[in-house]
């Protein structure tokens, strides 16, 4: 079957059987800044924005994104840049396996929640495991990142 997808802002068309899973559809298609980690929607490395939610892209059928804008890490880059200088200045960006999924997660929340609280942001978080860190640093840097915005 064919789906129609906008994908960082290039409108593309392709052709998958109906049980493809997004993140399989969008790494063949050469998008391999999406990352596979569990394949069980647990770990949240290949994160995407559909329409500008974060989604798990190894539990969302492709056919089910028809019609529908993904935003990768790429699409997100000058953000992503800039929340990244507050992860190293808090010595949070290690290995960066996890860095794509988590940086979309964070900037979705950014746009989604207004001054959110601790709770809020450890709740909008929920799912994005990091195998090097303790999460306190990148909850620091969360923090400063969502302060600087609003300043």
């Amino acid at each position: 079957m064919k789906i129609q997808l906008t994908i960082n802002g290039v409108e593309k068309e392709f052709n998958i059987l109906p049980g493809d899973l997004l993140v399989d559809t969008l790494r063949s298609a050469g998008y391999t800044e999406v990352k596979k980690g569990c394949d069980t929607g647990s770990c949240g490395v290949c994160t995407v924005l559909l329409d500008g939610t974060p989604i798990l892209s190894c539990s969302y059928l492709s056919a089910k994104a028809d019609g529908h804008q993904i935003t990768t890490i790429r699409g997100l880059e000058k953000e992503a840049a800039e929340f990244a200088q507050f992860l190293v200045a808090e010595g949070a960006d290690q290995c960066g396996f996890c860095a794509p999924g988590f940086a979309l997660t964070v900037i979705a929340m950014k746009r989604e929640l207004s001054s959110p609280s601790e709770k809020e942001i450890r709740h909008y978080l929920a799912g994005n495991l990091c195998r090097c860190s303790g999460y306190e640093g990148q909850l620091r840097a969360i923090k400063k990142y969502l302060e600087a915005s609003h300043a």
